[in-house]
């Protein structure tokens, strides 16, 4: 009687456990023509992959359902100019009204709040993508002008405003989402073929965070693993640039930093001169930094008591979140410092700063022995000198 209990709890948590993951996707279409296919692909790394296919119903109705384990985006498409995309979480239950000519912009979702973020998102764009076309229109209209040289700078100027609002407007937007999906379609969003929103120079420090965020979350994500690829290989390249600064080469006096602690004194790197020091850059919302956290304070516990210091350098932009960052994560023990400025902070051209986590072991005389020593690495190294 028990085993047949047990079977049957197994066999219901796994049809629960599979019911959680399915979803639907319904819709109803104006204007659609009967028994033409309506198509949902899947976005993968780099493309769309075929995921279904269903015929629309002569009302025009229609409905896709499926199974995913994580969230997931699909384009819902009737033709290659002609498409919604959607962010579909495990569970869904999707429903949306839109007219067949044109998905993207007519479609009302019920369902879905990450898809109409998204829809919001794209609006927000299409209304920028105009007001640069009028201004193309302007330049044409004025082509034979015999003051055409000012026309076309006064119009430069107008689109780079425009550019610059639509860029904010991204950063904020990443801002309030950085712990979902639609954050990482924000990161590639054009205003024309190859004309991006963010510069992936100018604005490196969103992608860091989109990437340190979501592959935190979702690592077996193609669209995840995609951007963090990418993104390992970019900063690969911009340590191998950066790698002869002579400011922190092996054997260099590490750069003084003079900064405020949660009390708001100043406490100076130099203070720490007589000891081994980490010095430690990191963040409270930069996911990779808390998981490194517990390998600081297991060395810090080590060796404390033998001539070890670890001083911390935020790059938080507020007070409360890096005092809870501490907090959390325990690590009050050590030297806090912060100037609260983000990627804006003094520290950051100081030490060519490119990603988070990052850190430099000093010997007792402030020169740097070590660098960008994590997990296993930073143990072996320090009881190389203690033990």
């Amino acid at each position: 009687m028990i085993r047949k209990v047990t079977a049957l709890l197994f066999i219901s948590l796994s049809l629960a456990g599979c019911a959680n993951n399915k979803f639907t996707l319904s819709g109803e279409l104006e204007n659609a023509v009967p028994d033409t296919y309506i198509f949902l692909d899947r976005l993968g790394g780099t493309n769309l992959q075929p995921y279904d296919s269903v015929k629309i119903a002569a009302d025009g109705s229609f409905e896709f359902t499926g199974e995913i384990e994580q969230p997931e985006f699909f384009l819902l498409k009737l033709s290659q100019s002609n498409f919604l995309t959607t962010l579909v979480e495990p569970g869904d239950k999707i429903s949306l009204k839109a007219n067949a000519d044109s998905l993207g912009v007519t479609a009302e979702v019920e369902g879905s709040p990450a898809t109409n973020k998204m829809i919001e998102y794209d609006a927000r764009l299409q209304e920028a993508i105009a007001e640069l076309q009028k201004l193309g229109e302007i330049y044409r209209d004025n082509e034979g002008s015999d003051n055409l040289k000012e026309i076309m700078n006064e119009l430069d100027q107008k689109a780079q405003d425009i550019l610059k609002d639509m860029n904010e407007y991204t950063k904020n937007f990443i801002d309030h989402n950085i712990g979902s999906m639609v954050s990482l379609i924000a990161l590639y969003k054009q205003v024309s073929p190859r004309v991006y929103v963010l510069n992936i120079e100018n604005d490196l420090d969103y992608y860091r965070r989109v990437d340190s965020s979501l592959f935190e979350q979702y690592p077996d994500s193609d669209p995840v693993k995609t951007l963090h690829s990418q993104m390992e290989t970019l900063i690969s390249s911009m340590d191998e640039d950066t790698a002869g600064s002579t400011n922190t080469k092996m054997g260099a006096v590490a750069p003084e930093i003079s900064l405020p602690d949660p009390d708001g004194e100043t406490v100076s790197l130099s203070s720490t001169r007589g000891q081994y020091v980490l010095l430690d850059f990191w963040a409270a919302w930069c996911s990779p930094c808390r998981s490194e956290n517990p390998n600081l304070v297991k060395a810090y516990n080590n060796y404390k008591d033998k001539g070890f210091e670890i001083f911390q350098v935020s790059l938080d932009k507020t007070r409360d979140a890096w005092l809870k960052g501490i907090e959390e994560d325990n690590i009050g023990s050590w030297i806090h410092v912060s100037d609260l400025k983000y990627w804006n902070s003094e520290v950051v051209p100081l030490y060519g700063i490119q990603a988070i986590p990052a850190n430099y072991l000093l010997d007792p005389e402030g020169r740097i022995i070590g660098s960008n020593l994590r997990g296993e690495a930073l143990q072996t190294k320090l009881a190389g000198i203690f033990d």
